[in-house]
């Protein structure tokens, strides 16, 4: 493994932490924002316009509307601030970059829900809560056994 990689990979986020996310979703990203001496959690809300990079170097812009008017952010996924990322709305685009969102006012600001994705993800997520907790209590069983 090169260096580079060695280091991504330590630095980098776990796998399996970050949701996956797609152009087009609506997310809630949870942002640790330093005020002065203190250090709070504010939610960003918006529109995933673009994923750009990969790797450690993996970031999105996402939009929202606030008082009339648009604001964009970047975001590093792998960023210690970036606290939690949650998707709320699975959106279904044909495009891999929604700059044209910017030109848009009101409703056709909204995008469509790809309601298949969301629903096997919520299975898939389920499975794997059944097989850890399967994993859990017979590792629960062993160790009881072992104590005997």
């Amino acid at each position: 493994m090169n260096i580079v990689a060695q280091i991504e990979s330590e630095l980098g986020k776990p796998q399996g932490t970050l949701p996956h996310l797609n152009v087009g979703d609506d997310v809630e990203i949870d942002y640790l924002i330093r005020e002065g001496e203190k250090e709070r959690i504010q939610t960003f809300k918006g529109l995933i316009l673009t994923i750009q990079g990969r790797g450690i170097r993996k970031t999105m812009v996402v939009r929202r509307i606030v008082q009339g008017e648009g604001v964009e952010r970047t975001f590093p996924l792998h960023s210690p601030r970036v606290h939690d990322i949650r998707v709320t709305k699975r959106g279904r685009v044909r495009r891999s970059r929604l700059y044209y969102m910017r030109d848009r006012v009101g409703k056709s600001t909204r995008t469509k829900e790809r309601l298949g994705d969301k629903v096997r993800n919520e299975r898939e997520a389920e499975k794997a809560r059944r097989a850890e907790a399967a994993a859990a209590a017979k590792a629960a069983e062993a160790a009881s056994a072992g104590d005997e």
